[in-house]
């Protein structure tokens, strides 16, 4: 069975869950997996694993796509003008998403004339907004079948079109039962069924050891995370600036974005900048060595000001396997991981009290028991091998063609 995963750029070095995916899945001898893409990638880290990947990728140029449009307005004219004219009355109360949607659909039309011509069984995208709007032309054009993962902001911070690419995909797939509750009122599980498939790593690439922070002196604390602004990095800063027992606390960030230079600066202004090292992005090695290096670990997630906040994070399996103390909020999926006194600590979304509090509970609360308990927890709900079976069998599924 061939199918195509989609996605919006490969590689991209915060996903490193789309291509274990992918690796997972390629392991099956049913399955024949290629990989599309629709925009160049602008990240210059590429971890090994998506190494192998980048020969397979496939993303038309701007002269291919604009000959896909022109070929399909002479074949299938009238398609064509229908999903087109859905995409701009469904989005047309957000122009800056009816632009962007308009420049995916010359690139999806060049990639359903290939798929026209070297036919697939099945395509898979990765997020609901460009990529599952691609695989939903596609779909238009040729009739193949598809499907779509959503993650984070791809749901919650807008739902242009939601219910109408739920409504003629095959089955939908959600990282955590909270987003699958989300999908709820858009049609997930009465049109199209959802099914909960966790994001995973492979427990066995990260050394488990067990961690309990020393009861004086210096405390590493590990946060990997994009410098944005749904990851709260400016709560930590501040939360690392009460004072106390956290003055013992010295912070490793590890990923990069355009907060950078504020959170530097906020840093020097809150007096703790000695105390905080702003790595950049890193390679899943490097990553390992920073959580092998940390007493505890700490995601300060929030809810943004434009609604994106995070799905399932990955890093919070990563310093579980570990063996780490992690501390988050309660916020989307993340309750589903850390379990509040069990894996580790929870606090509420943007409250510098309470993250300081977890944070505190971090320093005196960890022992062997509870990091065994998150490691277990990886172990059994969030190993890749496990999510890519379960992501292949329902890609072999029989396949249901909704109405459109």
């Amino acid at each position: 069975m061939r199918v195509a995963y989609l996605v919006s750029r490969f590689p991209h070095v915060t996903e490193t869950f789309i291509v274990r995916e992918l690796e997972a899945v390629d392991e099956d001898p049913e399955l024949d997996i290629e990989l599309l893409s629709l925009f160049p990638t602008v990240d210059p880290t590429v971890h090994p694993i998506a190494r192998r990947w980048t020969d397979r990728l496939r993303r038309p140029s701007t002269r291919e796509s604009a000959a896909a449009v022109a070929w399909w307005l002479l074949r299938r004219p009238l398609r064509f003008a229908v999903a087109v004219a859905t995409v701009a009355i469904q989005s047309a109360r957000r122009p800056g998403i009816l632009g962007r949607s308009l420049v995916t659909l010359p690139i999806a039309a060049a990639h359903a004339r290939r798929l026209h011509a070297e036919p697939v069984d099945h395509i898979h995208a990765h997020y609901a907004t460009y990529p599952a709007l691609a695989a939903w032309f596609c779909h238009r054009l040729t009739g193949v079948s598809y499907s779509f993962t959503v993650h984070a902001h791809d749901i919650f911070v807008h739902q242009e079109m939601l219910a109408r690419k739920i409504a003629d995909a095959s089955f939908v797939v959600a990282i955590s039962e909270f987003n699958r509750r989300f999908l709820v009122p858009y049609g997930g599980d009465s049109t199209t069924p959802v099914e909960v498939v966790h994001c995973g790593i492979d427990p066995d690439a990260f050394e488990f050891r067990p961690r309990i922070a020393p009861a004086s002196g210096p405390v590493r604390a590990a946060c990997v995370a994009s410098l944005q602004e749904y990851k709260g990095h400016e709560v930590l800063l501040r939360a690392l600036a009460q004072g106390g027992d956290l003055e013992r606390i010295q912070l490793d960030l590890v990923g990069d974005g355009v907060l950078r230079p504020a959170l530097e600066q906020l840093a020097r202004d809150l007096d703790i900048a000695d105390r905080v090292r702003f790595h950049g992005s890193l390679t899943e090695p490097q990553v390992r060595e920073v959580l092998s290096a940390a007493d505890v670990f700490v995601l300060p997630s929030i809810v943004a000001r434009d609604g994106q906040m995070e799905g399932l994070p990955v890093a919070l399996m990563e310093a579980l396997a570990s063996g780490l103390f992690a501390v988050s909020t309660r916020l989307s999926g993340i309750p589903e991981l850390v379990r509040d006194g069990e894996t580790g600590a929870l606090a509420e979304p943007g409250d510098v009290t309470s993250l300081a509090g977890a944070l505190g509970r971090a320093l005196h609360d960890g022992n062997d028991e509870l990091a065994l308990a998150g490691r277990r927890l990886v172990e059994r709900e969030f190993d890749i091998d496990a999510s890519g079976h379960r992501m292949a069998d329902l890609l072999k599924r029989p396949v249901q063609h909704p109405s459109s």
